[in-house]
């Protein structure tokens, strides 16, 4: 069976201060967050690597049920955008068949990981 990626959209709202810059960011602001979450996998019999619905339970559960509408200082202890996304990687990495997070922390700014 072929291999392929599969990607899925999510959006949280989270402030946060960063504790090891000077300049604007220092200071508590928030953001409208989109992750995207990309994972790698054969089609299975069914058609699918997995169900979108599967991955939006998990990643729910396990990322914006603890994110979503909060202060990210009170989880991270620096959370800048690449400190956010090995926090996410690290918590979904056990559920899902990861390849890639992407994490926009505004329409302009964003970073990848792939968990090296």
């Amino acid at each position: 069976m072929p291999k392929m990626e599969l990607s899925s959209t999510f959006h949280f709202a989270a402030s946060h201060f960063l504790t090891q810059y000077h300049g604007k960011c220092e200071h508590m602001h928030g953001h409208n967050y989109k992750l995207i979450v990309t994972i790698e996998g054969e089609i299975k019999s069914n058609g699918m690597i997995l169900d979108f619905k599967k991955i939006k339970e998990i990643v729910e559960e396990k990322i914006l049920e603890k994110l979503d509408h909060t202060h990210l200082n009170n989880l991270i202890e620096n959370p800048s955008a690449e400190n956010i996304v090995v926090w996410i990687w690290e918590n979904l990495k056990n559920s899902l068949p990861l390849k890639r997070l992407t994490l926009y922390e505004t329409d302009d700014y964003f970073c990848q990981y792939e968990g090296k």
